[in-house]
């Protein structure tokens, strides 16, 4: 696996080695051997695939607030997505800044998601699957987030939004939040 740090502390992209050959792709998409060495703390805990139908769907951006630390580690299995992630922790360098990585099922690559980012993704295709691991099970009363369109973040989703649930449309507004 090839490991990439991005802009913000706390997320990296894992691109996987593949070994081809007349029956196809193998390659491995995780191992904590090498997640521990690249200091990308990771205990798989629970597993779960979001299936989407269509292009241009939105869901997120969520993270699951304290005591919870939960960690996850996102790859798209079919399809295509564009996954943001955004720094909500006041104290951090990159504070309200986000990077975008495509994820596909043609690319392989996943995303490793540091407990207290906001994440999401937009489907850039229809049917498109994304599997999560995470270190902890899912924590109801701990779920938090931001608006997807939100002005201060800056995020340029590609495609207009097709579809997006009605508690992320409702995640309220930045307004009066210090940059």
């Amino acid at each position: 696996m090839i490991v990439t740090p991005t802009a913000i502390a706390g997320v990296t992209i894992v691109d996987v080695e593949a070994f081809t050959d007349a029956r196809g792709l193998f390659a491995r998409t995780f191992c904590a051997e090498e997640f521990a060495a690249a200091g990308l703390a990771v205990e798989v805990a629970q597993c779960s695939v979001a299936y989407n139908a269509t292009a241009g769907t939105i869901r997120g951006m969520h993270w699951a607030g304290e005591p919870v630390r939960e960690t996850k580690l996102v790859r798209c299995t079919r399809g295509a997505l564009l996954d943001v992630v955004v720094d909500p922790r006041p104290d951090s360098p990159t504070y309200l800044r986000h990077v975008a990585v495509e994820l596909s099922a043609d690319n392989h690559r996943a995303l490793f998601i540091d407990a207290g980012l906001a994440h999401g993704y937009q489907t850039l295709a229809d049917a498109t699957e994304a599997t999560y691991q995470m270190n902890v099970p899912f924590t109801p009363g701990h779920d938090r987030g931001l608006r997807f369109d939100d002005p201060r973040l800056g995020i340029a989703w590609p495609l207009p939004v097709s579809v997006i649930s009605d508690k992320d449309r409702a995640w309220p507004l930045l307004t009066g939040v210090p940059a």
